[in-house]
C-alpha cells in the first residue's frame, strides 16, 4: 500500500520532492504546509492538495500522513530544518530532511538521537551517491577489484569565474561558512559512502579578490585534507563559482585503491575504470582505462532514485539504523564540516571530528 507523503516547506526543493511523490509507486502525495500562506496556497493549488500555514496544523489534519520531507530553507540553507523535523518526528512520523540535515550540529545531534531513542525513521537527502554510476563503483569495490584504499579526490561545485560574479548573495547566505555548510555535505556523504569514517581533517579556506572587494563574507574556497579510519587519505575541494574546474566537470571523484582505480566524472555520466593487471600499456603516463556511460547528464535523475530508496526502507520496515543516508549518516558529514571549519580557523590544525551518537540496533537483526 502507498504511503501517504507530505511536504513541509513550499519552494523549488519542495516542488521537487513533490514531483518524486507524485510519480512513485510506493506514494501518494497529501498535504503541503509554509509558514508564508501564499507559497504554501500556490503549491497546493498546483499538486491539487490540502495546503496550510504550519506543519503543526497540518500534521493534525492529516493523522493518516506516513512520511514528511522538510525542504525549508533558512541559514546556510539548513538553519529552518530542525523545528519543522523535531514537530514532524514528535508526531510519530517518518522524515526525510534535505540537506544539510540542520546547519548546528547539536541540532542535528538531537534530532539524530530523538529518532534512535523513539525508533523512528530520520533520512536525509545525500542523493549524490544515489546513481548508476556510484552503482557501478560499489560493484568494482565489492569485487575487490579496487584493493586497499590509497588516496580519494573529490572536486565539486559550481563553475563560473571573477567576470560572472554577481555581488554578495540573499542575506541568509551572508554568513562565512555559508557555502561549507550547505554544500560540504554533499561530498563528504560521497567520501563516506566509498571510503568510511573520517578520523582527522585539516582544512585552508579562502575567497578571491573580487569578493573582498564587495565585502562578501562568503569563504567560497574550501580545501580539505582527511584521514580515513582505514587508513587512506582524502581531498575535498569546493569552490563556488570562483573558477572553471578542469577535467572530470563540476562533480568528479577518483578513488585510488592497491588493485586498480576508478573516476566518476560530473556524478551521473561516466565511470572511468583502470585495472592494474588488464589496462593498455600500464607503465604509460596515461593507461587507458574502461569507460562506462550511463547516458544521462540531468544531475536531477538522482532526486527520485534517492527518494524511492527511502520509500522503499520504510515500506520494507528495514531496521531503523540501517536506512540509506540516515540521518546518522548526516550528522556525520556535519560533524566533518565543522571539523574542517574548526581547523581552518586554528590555522590548519589537525582537528578530530565530534563523535557520532551511539548505534545500538535490533537484537534480532544483530544477531
Amino acid at each position: 500500500m502507498a504511503l501517504n507523503c507530505a511536504i513541509i516547506g513550499a519552494g523549488g526543493i519542495g516542488r521537487t520532492h513533490a514531483r518524486c511523490y507524485v510519480k512513485d509507486e510506493l506514494s501518494t502525495l497529501v498535504a503541503v504546509c509554509d509558514i508564508v500562506p501564499e507559497k504554501a496556497q500556490k503549491f497546493g493549488e498546483e499538486f491539487n492538495i490540502p495546503w496550510y500555514a504550519s506543519a503543526k496544523e497540518m500534521l493534525a489534519a492529516h493523522p493518516e500522513i506516513d512520511v514528511v520531507s522538510v525542504t525549508t530553507s533558512g541559514y546556510d540553507n539548513g538553519s529552518m530544518h530542525f523545528e519543522p523535523a523535531m514537530e514532524a518526528l514528535e508526531a510519530k512520523k517518518a522524515v526525510l530532511v534535505e540537506k544539510p540535515i540542520c546547519s548546528e550540529y547539536s541540532d542535528a545531534y538531537a534530532l539524530v538521537d530523538y529518532a534512535a531513542k523513539n525508533k523512528l525513521y530520520l533520512g536525509c537527502d545525500l542523493n549524490h551517491y544515489f546513481t548508476k554510476t556510484a552503482d557501478y563503483a560499489d560493484n568494482l569495490i565489492q569485487e575487490n577489484k579496487i584493493g586497499e584504499l590509497v588516496y580519494c579526490i573529490h572536486k565539486v561545485g559550481f563553475n563560473g569565474s571573477e567576470k560572472k560574479y554577481g555581488g554578495p548573495m540573499s542575506p541568509r547566505w551572508q554568513t562565512p561558512y555559508s557555502h561549507v555548510k550547505a554544500f560540504c555535505a554533499h561530498p563528504f556523504s560521497v567520501m563516506r559512502h566509498f571510503c568510511g569514517d573520517i578520523v582527522a581533517v585539516q582544512a585552508f579556506m579562502d575567497k578571491p579578490g573580487v569578493r573582498r572587494t564587495q565585502r562578501d563574507p562568503m569563504l567560497s574556497i574550501n580545501s580539505i585534507h582527511v584521514k580515513f579510519a582505514n587508513g587512506g587519505v582524502g581531498y575535498l575541494l569546493s569552490q563556488r563559482g570562483d573558477a572553471m574546474f578542469g577535467l572530470g566537470g563540476w562533480w568528479s571523484y577518483e578513488h585510488a585503491g592497491t588493485r586498480g582505480t576508478f573516476c566518476i566524472e560530473n556524478c551521473v555520466e561516466k565511470v572511468h575504470y583502470w585495472d592494474v593487471d588488464t589496462v593498455e600499456n600500464p607503465s604509460m603516463a596515461s593507461p587507458k582505462p574502461q569507460v562506462y556511460e550511463t547516458g544521462l547528464t540531468s544531475f536531477d535523475e538522482t532526486f527520485p532514485v534517492r527518494i524511492h530508496a527511502f520509500l522503499e526502507d520504510v515500506t520494507n520496515k528495514v531496521p531503523y539504523e540501517h536506512i540509506r543516508a540516515s540521518g546518522r549518516d548526516a550528522l556525520a558529514t556535519l560533524s566533518y564540516t565543522f571539523a574542517a571549519m574548526r581547523s581552518y580557523e586554528e590555522g590548519g590544525a589537525l582537528v578530530v571530528p565530534e563523535k557520532l551518537n551511539p548505534l545500538h540496533g535490533d537484537v534480532k537483526y544483530v544477531y
